[in-house]
């Protein structure tokens, strides 16, 4: 564990050496190492509607691949990633997951970058006896559990226990809830209200309402006349921006929560001046540098955070942070087990103390995530900036 941290901490960062991978034609990888090679596969939404995810995701995994080969890999061993743009289609996910089990024979998969994609291949990676580290947030990722499934975002349970516990201090009671019917929206839908009743929270509106919706509108005006104290709002595509505008623009002045998902400062630049003020909770990745210098994420969170802005010239995401987990679970297990993929497996679930962007991970046979609920921050935005929530 030891061994693959202090690379990704103390490498600096090379130039793109990968390719992504579209539908028609086969992946493109990164330079081709020499000698035996270990091959990771990954599933990610580089273009299309959930780009703000899979693009990020994919920058980060190329460039902590190399990171490792350039400081010599893993004992000896060069890592080859093969990149796929699912561009969010679960239909695109199955069969690639195929492509990378069957043709490519990849040690371990991570992503895909959405649930719905992940949900989709879940059953396949299980019965292939194929690693699967998602990407995505959902929480029926890993639970009911699967043997080889994992997943690095924090659990939606946690997300939500966050967002009734901020409600419950600033006395609201009665809620609005919107979203998205997609995966990620329907999940988290259920967790909201399965969790509102022992919350004290009562839900007077339940809306959903399409991924590429471009005016929410109508659906808001039905919360604002439902008398709701506060809207919460569960998706991860750009009606998470639209939704903020079209409330501002209404007049309906109640404060909005946003989920995990909410965790790409692309997200509230969209906003604009309506971003101002939603509050969501979300790991440490984007406030690292107010951290202060003992916190045991700061010099992980840091280095990440340098070393992809100064490459790409964009904000940090938490989205991308959820790739660099994954394939540091991949790699730090890789060091401890080798390259037998059962004893992979093995290891990864009982992976203990690894110190990633979204939190301390302390995997078990009962737990496929390993984060607790102090993973979070109440994060809001002020300025256009996120920074975290002062009560």
């Amino acid at each position: 564990m030891k061994e693959v941290q202090g690379l990704l901490l103390g490498v600096a960062c090379l130039g793109l050496l990968g390719a992504v991978a579209g539908a028609a034609e086969p992946a493109a990888t990164t330079a081709a190492p020499t000698g035996e090679v270990i091959k990771i596969g990954a599933i990610l939404a580089v273009t299309g509607p959930a780009s703000n995810l899979g693009a990020p995701e994919a920058k980060t995994a190329t460039m902590l691949i190399d990171q490792i080969n350039a400081a010599g890999g893993i004992k000896g061993h060069k890592l080859q990633l093969i990149l796929k743009d699912s561009g969010g289609s679960p239909e695109k996910a199955v069969s690639f997951a195929k492509q990378l089990i069957d043709e490519d024979k990849v040690l371990a998969i991570i992503g895909p970058s959405t649930s719905g994609e992940t949900m989709q291949i879940k059953g396949i990676c299980e019965q292939n006896k194929m690693i699967l580290v998602s990407c995505a947030a959902a929480e029926v990722i890993v639970n009911p559990l699967a043997k080889y499934v994992f997943k690095t975002p924090q659990k939606d349970s946690q997300a939500i226990t966050w967002i009734y516990n901020t409600m419950k201090k600033k006395g609201i009671t009665r809620i609005g809830v919107l979203s998205g019917n997609d995966g990620f929206g329907t999940a988290g839908k259920k967790q909201l209200e399965d969790m509102a009743p022992q919350m004290g929270i009562e839900i007077k509106a339940n809306e959903v309402y399409d991924k590429e919706a471009t005016d929410l509108t109508d659906i808001l005006a039905k919360l604002k006349a439902a008398d709701v104290q506060a809207v919460v709002n569960w998706s991860i595509v750009p009606a998470q921006s639209i939704l903020a505008k079209n409330m501002k623009q209404m007049g309906f002045n109640v404060p909005l929560f946003q989920s995990h998902g909410f965790g790409n400062l692309k997200y509230a630049a969209a906003a604009g001046e309506a971003a101002e003020g939603i509050l969501f909770p979300c790991g440490r990745l984007l406030i690292a540098d107010l951290l202060p210098d003992n916190h045991p994420q700061k010099a992980v969170l840091v280095k990440y955070k340098k070393d992809y802005e100064a490459k790409y010239k964009e904000d940090v995401s938490s989205f991308g942070g959820y790739a660099y987990d994954a394939l540091l679970m991949i790699t730090t297990v890789i060091e401890q087990a080798g390259t037998d993929r059962d004893k992979v497996r093995d290891a990864l679930e009982n992976l203990k103390g690894l110190v990633g962007t979204s939190g301390i991970f302390n995997l078990s046979p009962q737990d496929h995530n390993g984060l607790s609920l102090d993973a979070f921050e109440m994060l809001t935005v002020k300025g256009g900036k996120f920074v975290p929530y002062k009560e």
